[in-house]
């Protein structure tokens, strides 16, 4: 498996674990730029702090509703909280999804959050 099966899809789910093994599956938008996926999130987010500790995940192409459309493959995800990386995924997420990326900022207030970077390779 590789992420070209990723290049026409709108959403991932990602899948990060708990302490206690159980997996937690989030729907995220996403970009891809050579052999990684870059997700932009905000930085307290659970899926961030179970990544933090735990990097092993497992991604799926999935519907916005997180109803997978394809196969489960694992990975390894990682954050990178450097803000020149974080400007550039964000540029890349502006061209990806448009008018539908610049409503849900407006929408969600999520302009005073810090955000972070989760990078995500094959594992």
């Amino acid at each position: 498996m590789n992420f070209e099966t990723l290049n026409k899809q709108q959403y991932i789910n990602l899948e990060t674990f708990r302490k206690n093994g159980e997996g937690v599956r989030t729907p995220v938008w996403f970009v891809r730029e050579g052999e990684a996926v870059y997700v932009y999130t905000i930085a307290d987010s659970g899926k961030v702090k179970r990544i933090r500790r735990e990097p092993h995940v497992n991604i799926a192409p999935c519907k916005m509703d997180g109803t997978p459309v394809g196969d489960w493959f694992p990975a390894l995800a990682r954050e990178l909280p450097d803000e020149e990386i974080g400007h550039r995924v964000d540029k890349l997420m502006d061209k990806k999804y448009g008018l539908m990326k610049k409503l849900f900022s407006l929408s969600g207030g999520t302009k005073k959050q810090k955000h972070t970077v989760l990078e995500i390779r094959l594992g």
